[in-house]
């Protein structure tokens, strides 16, 4: 089975947790492309949506479902993201498409969090994915020099990247990371810092691997 087939039915199992006149949280990426994709088939079933990024709200509005502001629609019931790792506990690493301020605010106001993942994306460790962090640009080397003195792992400035928040995004290479909750709580103590892209403190509530049949963990 190819990667985009994987992806293809984890984001159309991801469905089956949409109620009727629900406002959906929908995150950001190419797995979450086809749940948006899946989600025009019910959208008269649904109030609307909240959307993570400029990217996918351009593509909810395509198929002609309503955006809605976080801060008009208050608690959301459920939220649908991708992840670009997942460990066995369900925390995360995300921010491969620099969104990730903005969904770790959409997962915060959600009820229940379902990533969904093509299985290649399944890890026993976190950080072989680079680890995003987004940051003020002013702060970009200071935050730099105190994630690798606070780390070890290399920091590169992902060039060129600007975020929807008008931010860049540092990558940390080269980590192994023990401790997800202790590393996502210190990194976000960095002057400078806007949110680091680990998942732990707030983890996923359900994970869907797509495969045939899709996986649910």
């Amino acid at each position: 089975m190819s990667q985009n087939e994987a992806k293809r039915l984890a984001g159309e199992k991801a469905i089956e947790y949409v109620e009727d006149g629900m406002i959906v949280g929908v995150g950001t990426g190419s797995t979450v492309a086809y749940f948006i994709d899946a989600l025009a088939g019910v959208k008269d079933r649904i109030k609307g949506a909240v959307s993570s990024s400029e990217q996918s709200t351009a593509r909810l509005r395509a198929h002609g479902i309503e955006v809605m502001e976080l801060n008009h629609t208050g608690k959301l019931a459920l939220y649908v993201d991708g992840a670009d790792e997942c460990d066995g506990y369900k925390r995360l690493i995300k921010g491969g498409g620099a969104a990730l301020t903005r969904e770790k605010i959409i997962a915060e106001a959600s009820e229940t969090f379902v990533c969904i993942i093509d299985p290649a994306k399944q890890v026993p460790v976190l950080g072989k994915f680079p680890l995003p962090v987004e940051v003020i640009p002013m702060a970009r080397s200071l935050v730099a020099r105190e994630i690798l003195a606070m780390t070890g792992g290399q920091p590169v400035w992902r060039d060129g990247v600007v975020t929807d928040n008008g931010n860049w995004i540092l990558d940390i290479h080269g980590l192994s990371i023990v401790d997800p909750v202790g590393m996502e709580r210190d990194i976000n103590q960095i002057p400078g810092v806007v949110s680091v892209g680990l998942f732990a403190r707030r983890p996923a509530d359900v994970v869907i691997v797509g495969g045939q049949p899709p996986r649910v963990l």
